[in-house]
Parts: C-alpha cells; sequence; structure tokens
C-alpha cells in the first residue's frame, strides 16, 4: 500500500523545483515571456500540494477546497502558458469559468455532503478532461514544433486524463468507506503518483519545446543575417559601379576642360591676330573704331585670362593683385556690354566714396561680368538688371540683383559646384562654369559669392572683398570648398 503522506511530499518537491527550473530559465531567456506562465502554474500547483500537507483532522471545508482550488489553478496556468508560447488562441476565459464552478461545487460538495467524495472527484475529472483537451488541441494545431515532440506531449496529456477517467470510475463502482473518506487516504496515493509522473512528463516535453523554438529562432537569425549580409554585398556592388562611373565622368569632364583650352585657343588666336591687324593698318582717324577695337582687345584679353587661369588646370595660375579704382573697374564692366549691345538693360550705382581696392582686376571683372551675364540671361528681356557697389565695415559689396526664373532653394547649396544647373534652367543656357569659376577666382581675394533670393522674385547675387592688404598676401593655389 502506497503511503499518501510521501506521495504528496515527493509530489511537493517535484512541483517546486520543477517551479524554480522555469524561473531559471526565463531569466535566462527573457524574451520568452511565456515562461513565466509555466513557472507559475508549478508554484501554484506546489502551494496547492503543501496546503493538503498542513491541513488538520478532520480538515476545516475551507481548507479543503482552497488546497484543490489551488491546485486547479496551477493547472489553468499551465494551459494559458502552453497556449502562449505555442502562438495559438488562448482560451482563459474557459480556464476562468472552470475555475469558478469548480469551486462552487466543491465548496457546496463539502459543506452539503462530506462524506460523498464520488462528486468531487467526478468534478476534478470533468475539469481535468476539459483543461487538457483544450491543450491538445493547441498541440495539434501548432506547426512550429516538431511533429513528434507535439504527440508526445498530447500523449502525456492523455495519459494523465485516462488515470482521471480510472480514478472516478474506481470512485463509482467502488466507493470509498465513509468513516474515513473526509480525508485523502492511502486509497488516492496511486493517482497522486500518476500526478508525480505527469509533471515530470511533462516538464521534459516542455523543455525540449523550448529547445526547438530557440533552435527555431537561432535559424532564423542566421537566415536573416545571411540575407542582410547578401544585401549589403549587392549594395556595396553597386557603390563601385556608381564610383567607377563617377570617376569616368571627373575624367571625361577633365578632358572635356583640356578640349575647351585647346580649342579655344586656336579661333582666338586669330581674333586677336586680326585685331592687331586692324590696328596697323585702320582709318586712326576713327575714334569709334579704335574704341571698339580696343573693347575687342580686352575681352579678348579677359578670355585669354579665364583659359589660362581656370580652364587649364595643368598649369600655374598666375594672381596679379594691384590697386585700382572701383570706378575704373565699373567702367570696364560696362563695357564689355556695350560691345554686346547689352548695356541699356543694366542700371549701375556706385558709392562715390568708394576707396582704391586691391585686386586683379582682370579677375574680378570677370567675376561681376559672370554674374551679370547670368542674370541677363536668366531674366526676361525687358527686365533690367541692377548693379549696386556699397562698402560697409571695411567690406566693398557687388550686388547684381534681377527679377529672374531665381534659384529653386533645395538647390541653393548645390549652385556653384563645377558643371551644376539648376533643375529650373532651360537646356543650351550654360555649362555650369560661370558660378564656379567666380567662386574660385574670388577665393585668391580672400572673397565671398553668396546668393540670395531676390525679393520679388529672381535672385540678388552678393559679391564680398576685405578692404585690408590681407588679400594681397594670398596665393594662387588657394581653393574654394565646394
Amino acid at each position: 500500500m502506497l503511503d499518501l503522506k510521501t506521495i504528496l511530499i515527493v509530489s511537493l518537491a517535484t512541483a517546486s523545483l520543477q517551479a524554480v527550473a522555469w524561473l531559471f530559465v526565463w531569466l535566462a531567456w527573457r524574451h520568452l515571456y511565456e515562461l513565466t506562465f509555466l513557472a507559475a502554474g508549478f508554484k501554484a500547483i506546489a502551494i496547492g500540494l503543501l496546503l493538503l500537507l498542513l491541513r488538520g483532522e478532520p480538515p476545516a471545508v475551507w481548507s479543503i477546497v482552497l488546497s484543490n482550488t489551488v491546485i486547479k489553478l496551477g493547472v489553468v496556468l499551465l494551459a494559458e502558458g502552453l497556449a502562449r508560447f505555442l502562438g495559438q488562441p488562448r482560451y482563459t476565459w474557459i480556464g476562468a469559468s472552470l475555475l469558478i464552478c469548480y469551486s462552487v461545487i466543491w465548496s457546496v460538495a463539502v459543506a452539503v455532503d462530506p462524506s460523498n467524495i464520488a462528486i468531487r472527484v467526478h468534478t476534478s475529472t470533468l475539469f481535468t478532461l476539459i483543461i487538457m483537451s483544450m491543450m491538445s488541441l493547441a498541440l495539434l494545431r501548432d506547426r512550429t514544433q516538431p511533429w513528434l515532440l507535439r504527440w508526445m506531449t498530447a500523449g502525456v496529456f492523455a495519459y494523465y486524463m485516462a488515470a482521471s477517467i480510472l480514478h472516478s470510475a474506481i470512485e463509482y463502482w467502488l466507493p470509498a468507506d465513509p468513516q474515513d473518506i473526509t480525508v485523502l487516504n492511502d486509497r488516492n496515493a496511486w493517482y497522486l503518483l500518476q500526478g508525480i509522473l505527469f509533471l515530470i512528463a511533462l516538464f521534459a516535453c516542455l523543455l525540449f519545446m523550448v529547445n526547438a523554438k530557440l533552435s527555431a529562432d537561432l535559424r532564423e537569425k542566421n537566415d536573416a543575417l545571411s540575407r542582410e549580409i547578401l544585401e549589403r554585398r549587392r549594395l556595396e556592388s553597386r557603390l563601385n559601379t556608381s564610383l567607377e562611373t563617377e570617376r569616368a565622368l571627373r575624367e571625361e569632364q577633365t578632358d572635356f576642360m583640356r578640349v575647351v583650352s585647346h580649342e579655344f585657343r586656336t579661333p582666338l588666336a586669330v581674333i586677336r591676330n586680326a585685331v592687331d591687324m586692324i590696328g596697323l593698318v585702320g582709318d586712326r582717324s576713327r575714334e569709334a573704331t579704335k574704341e571698339r577695337l580696343s573693347g575687342i582687345g580686352e575681352a579678348l584679353d579677359r578670355l585669354f585670362s579665364l583659359i589660362d587661369r581656370f580652364m587649364a588646370n595643368d598649369r600655374d595660375n598666375g594672381f596679379l593683385p594691384e590697386p585700382i579704382e572701383v570706378a575704373s573697374l565699373v567702367a570696364s564692366v560696362k563695357l564689355h556690354f556695350e560691345m554686346r549691345r547689352q548695356s541699356e538693360r543694366l542700371h549701375f550705382r556706385t558709392d562715390d566714396e568708394a576707396p582704391a581696392i586691391f585686386v586683379d582686376a582682370d579677375m574680378l571683372a570677370t567675376v561681376i561680368i559672370n554674374l551679370i551675364d547670368n542674370a541677363l540671361k536668366y531674366s526676361p528681356q525687358d527686365w533690367p538688371v541692377h548693379i549696386e557697389v556699397l562698402v560697409e565695415d571695411g567690406v566693398v559689396q557687388f550686388q547684381v540683383r534681377d527679377r529672374g526664373i531665381g534659384i529653386p532653394k533645395a538647390e541653393l547649396h548645390k549652385i556653384g559646384r563645377r558643371f551644376f544647373r539648376a533643375s529650373n534652367t532651360k537646356a543650351g543656357t550654360g555649362t555650369g562654369l560661370g558660378l564656379y569659376s567666380s567662386r574660385k577666382l574670388l577665393a585668391y581675394h580672400g572673397g565671398s559669392l553668396e546668393l540670395l533670393p531676390n525679393e520679388g522674385g529672381g535672385t540678388l547675387a552678393v559679391v564680398r572683398l576685405p578692404l585690408t592688404s590681407a588679400a594681397a598676401d594670398l596665393t594662387g593655389t588657394e581653393e574654394i570648398e565646394t
């Protein structure tokens, strides 16, 4: 004959150790929060068994109901934890309803007829069948665990349900002696032994499930890492291709600059020679002809300077600053546009007290001409362009204001890069070199170029040059940041 108290102690130790084990497993893998329900379930079972051991003889009604209800609460928590772990629908309301009905039936049965233990056994069996059927259904629906492990676990549930049915059958066909049934006796020890075996088997199955889930998660992470590595390699390949394309474009642009420098020299040299010949053999009494020839000569000098100092990057640039009157510089700019018959659209305004500035006149004139040329190019034909010279706080400003198409705000930081042209410009209206060359030439003077939206539309270009002699110390090797 099995000793009931010994079986209860072994059951208590088994459930307690399993509760502690599941707690440590959860602490090791915090993302598996479902394990806390399993730990709570085994803990509740252990507490219920402890209450069975501690109750007196004869036990009070509340102690009988409380100890058994706490054990059934543990079973409900196990069902909840298993459903959450497998990602299956949870029937928490069913478990809670069964637990309430179980407590009510047991309370009434113990209070009304404490000698009738059969009703309590049958109620416990019905509770076990419903809860474990739900757990088996969750296992059969699951596809994340190996099929053999799912069926083995379902077999463990089936085994305990069969033991519960047998327990009910024994109480139905062979009722216990009414004299000692108020307290559990050795007659029920075999059923509690089946409970120990069930807990051990369930614990092993659940451990295997956790191991399978962790292995699946690891494989999934490895697959994701492999996909990420492949994607990064693909992006790296695309980046290398883009870099090669950009390098090829840069080489093409460099070749273009050299070709332009070479091809422009031949016709310009012919024109220059023609101007010299006209100056030698022309009618010297015609002042207008001389003036025009002088303007042509100055324009050619400026174009040669632009080629020598900027477009031919493979040659040394010469920065030749000298004192020059602002009025003289403005007159040179005016003459340039008069020669092109565009001066009627230009409105100049110069500060009468503007001092002489120490600059390379050819470079600075090229900058201002580029800005005015852009203003004329991107403004309506009948709209004027205003050029103003100001002196403020030791800085001389050249402002070119137009009412043209303006510059998109999102592209302001890109304007001035070599070959870059704003998206709102028309094809064939420029090469994207004018502002780039202007900023590079200003860098020799320690100056700056700022492009701002003009009030009422258009663009305001502001050139700032220091009046100090520091500009004279700058060398032609300085580069402007783009």
